[in-house]
Formats: C-alpha cells, structure tokens, sequence
C-alpha cells in the first residue's frame, strides 16, 4: 500500500524509571495497556509527514508508537526523521497525543556508539532501548548466538546505568534448533533478567509458538511485544482478533510475563481492523 492509500485509509476509518530486578512489579493489567503502533509499518507515510501520519493513527484509536531509531535506521527508510532535531520530534508527538517510550535500536548502532542511542532516549523522553535483531546470520552456530548474549549483556548493564530499560527483540529465526537446543530459550537463559528484558513477537504463532505460553513459563521476563494475528484457515495474516490468537487470554497472560507496553507490527491496510477490535478488550 503506498503512502497516498494508507492515508486514505486512515481518513476513511477514522469518522525511568525505577528500575527492578524484572519487570514483573510493572506489569499492566488488562485495560490499562495503551494501543501503540511500531514506527516500521508506516515507515513511508511517517517520514513524508510526521505530524500528519501520526494525526492519521491517533484517529484510528492508536495511543503509542514505538520509534526505530533515526541513528540506525537512516538506511533503512528513516532518513528524513534523522535530519528532524529531536526536540521537533518530541513536541509533535506530545502533540498529536502519542505516547513514545520505546524505540528499536540496530546491533550495529549499539556497536558503533552506545551513548548516542542512549543519548537520543534521554532527548526524546525514551524509557526503553530495545535492540530489534542480533548480528547472528540465520545459520549461525549455538556459539555465535552465545556470545550475541553476552554482548547484550554488557549493554544491558551500561544502559541500566543510564536510567533506561534495555531488551531484545526476536523474529522466526530464534526459534530454531542448533545443538538439540531451540535457540529461543537459550537466550532467554543466558540474557540477564536483572538488565535486559524480552520483546516477544507474536507473529510467531504462525510457526506455532505462543506468545502466552512463554508468559507464564517465565514470569517477569517480557517487557512489551509486538501484535500480529495470524489465521491457519486463511494462511495469512489477519487484523488483530481474526486469527488464531487468543487476545483476552494473551492480555491475562501479559500480567504474569510483565509486560508493560505492546505495538501492532502489521501491515498498513490491517492497522485500522486491529485498532478497533484492541479498542473492545483493553
């Protein structure tokens, strides 16, 4: 959908923190959680026009957004927001009345300058970095994603320091075998629950994990997740509450994992439907 349909769209369906050892104590529960977007699904139409794109999703009931960083991902699409003074940014945001405390943030661009993203949180009012991929490659050994971890270890305890909340993103390729071990859990073992937190990726179900069931088998390790639905009848994505998952059962389950915030990461034509069936169970 190019930017000029996704606004016609949106038109048309509109008429730190103190930091703990998990983050189970600020679990929100169901009906307290604000419906967020993630910035990546409406990269195009937001870096056209910041201010009128977030106007577009503030129609559509959307009350947070989550930023990818402009310092990582100028390459990726987010060039124009780079050259935005983050003062702008913040003051748009206020004003079209979205909540941003959490942005993406590239593994290269931890690498290269760590206090510059962290910098970037503090002008923007961020509370969370959450690194969106590691530089493991899809066929990387148990080792390579071992020593992933101890790297964002490391972050997790500078950015802990510099009063923020530090977490991990995942996407498919976790969840995969290396040694007899799914790669997922390793991580959820060797990451420290006391300095990084845990970003789940709903999408998964549709390789049969489930978001609420790794909720309750590790309580207080999950920070915030991203929404999609998924439905086996159709093979394909659809709006939040068409598909397979479970959502007054994925709410109660969110208490147990601690999860404070949640962004619908879908395609643009699905974000109008899924604002409006998030708006009758939260």
């Amino acid at each position: 959908m190019n930017r000029r349909a996704f606004l016609q769209n949106c038109a048309a369906a509109t008429a730190a923190t103190t930091i703990l050892p998990t983050w189970l104590h600020a679990a929100h529960r169901a009906g307290k959680f604000k419906i967020g977007f993630q910035s990546w699904v409406v990269r195009e139409p937001l870096n056209a026009d910041f201010a009128g794109t977030l106007k577009k999703m503030a129609g559509l009931g959307y009350q947070g957004m989550e930023m990818c960083s402009p310092l990582g991902y100028g390459k990726y699409g987010f060039g124009p927001l780079a050259e935005m003074p983050v003062k702008e940014m913040k003051r748009t945001l206020e004003g079209e009345g979205i909540e941003c405390i959490s942005t993406h943030v590239t593994f290269q661009e931890m690498t290269s300058d760590l206090m510059a993203s962290v910098e970037f949180a503090h002008q923007l009012g961020l509370k969370q970095l959450i690194v969106s991929a590691t530089n493991v490659n899809k066929e990387g050994s148990l080792d390579d994603w071992k020593r992933a971890a101890d790297t964002m270890n490391k972050w997790g305890d500078k950015v802990t320091k510099e009063g923020l909340i530090f977490g991990f993103h995942n996407h498919h390729f976790e969840f995969v075998e290396r040694d007899g071990e799914l790669v997922y859990d390793v991580l959820l073992d060797k990451l420290n629950p006391d300095t990084v937190g845990m970003q789940f990726q709903v999408a998964v179900v549709n390789i049969g994990y489930h978001a609420a069931n790794y909720f309750r088998n590790h309580p207080g390790r999950f920070l915030s997740a991203h929404l999609a639905d998924w439905s086996k009848e159709k093979d394909g994505q659809t709006p939040i509450g068409g598909g397979d998952v479970d959502w007054p059962d994925f709410f109660e389950a969110a208490e147990v994992g601690g999860l404070k915030n949640v962004y619908v990461e879908m395609g643009p034509d699905l974000l109008p439907d899924s604002a409006t069936y998030l708006k009758t169970i939260l």
